[in-house]
């Protein structure tokens, strides 16, 4: 991501965090004490977050070290170190809950990520998020999914068409998919995308196939059906096909086996748990 994005995401956690100043620590610490801290994490995982960690502790102290022992994206066992700090204790301490915030949430989508693309390798079928993220940080979701080895779908509401149920029922004049689709191909020259619920649905929107279809709810047997009827299409006229609706991380397999091209899970950023890290503080020996 972007240092300009990072840094302001962070300051704004900062301020939420900090409000007035850090009472506590501004009490009890002297202001010219320096000490060391490790990172770490308590169970398997993938890391993500580590530039939100560094920035946290750098805008609190500039002249604060922070090295890190692993890659971002590195799959890593309980009791890892991943990251080391040097600098003033004060600003170690106040940066803490918000640095250990980002690394535990981005890493925790990014593990969750991690597993699902891991649960569908060896066929053509790509892990996608969705829209449901955490308002205002849907850039920060969608880093981490990417770090777990996922692919971002639409970031927003103007980047494609995405044609759903709700809008179906309010556009029915047009009569068929077919129809809809031959009217919004007048319309932008934006990818389009429908939503169906039924084979019978998907067979009306074939007739004028729409660059992608997502497959609502549909049981393995008939995204089978579903992939059978668009290979009988020429290759120019194929629809990428996209499974979505009650996937998890039992039975996304057999839902990528199907031969879908897409499988879209809500779950990846709506349901991720936090990773649990922490942070261990260390007096500096006497003479460094």
């Amino acid at each position: 991501m972007d240092l300009k994005k990072i840094d302001k995401i962070v300051r704004l956690a900062l301020k939420e965090d900090c409000g007035a100043g850090d009472i506590t620590t501004s009490l009890l610490v002297p202001a010219g004490l320096e000490v060391e801290a490790s990172i770490l994490v308590r169970e398997p995982s993938v890391v993500c977050g580590l530039e939100f960690l560094k920035r946290t502790f750098l805008i609190l102290d500039r002249t604060a070290e922070v090295s890190f022992l692993v890659a971002e994206g590195a799959k890593v066992k309980p009791g890892k170190v991943i990251a080391h700090i040097r600098g003033k204790a004060r600003a170690i301490l106040s940066g803490e809950r918000v640095a250990l915030n980002f690394l535990g949430r981005l890493s925790g989508i990014a593990t969750l990520t991690r597993s699902f693309v891991d649960a569908v390798r060896g066929t053509k079928a790509v892990v996608l998020d969705t829209r449901k993220t955490t308002a205002g940080l849907r850039e920060l979701d969608r880093y981490a999914v990417r770090v777990g080895g996922g692919v971002n779908h639409r970031f927003d509401l103007g980047e494609m068409v995405l044609v759903k149920d709700n809008h179906r029922i309010l556009c029915g004049a047009y009569g068929s998919l077919a129809a809809m689709m031959m009217k919004l191909r007048t319309k932008t020259f934006k990818p389009i995308e429908v939503e169906v619920d039924t084979i019978d649905e998907l067979e009306d929107v074939l007739h004028e196939p729409p660059e992608m279809v997502l497959l609502d709810n549909m049981p393995a047997e008939k995204l089978r059906k579903a992939v059978r009827l668009v290979a009988c299409l020429s290759r120019g006229r194929r629809p990428l096909l996209e499974a979505s609706g009650g996937i998890n991380i039992h039975n996304v397999r057999a839902v990528a086996k199907t031969g879908v091209d897409r499988i879209s899970i809500g779950a990846l950023t709506h349901s991720a748990r936090c990773v649990d890290v922490s942070l261990d503080l260390h007096a500096l020996k006497k003479g460094q």
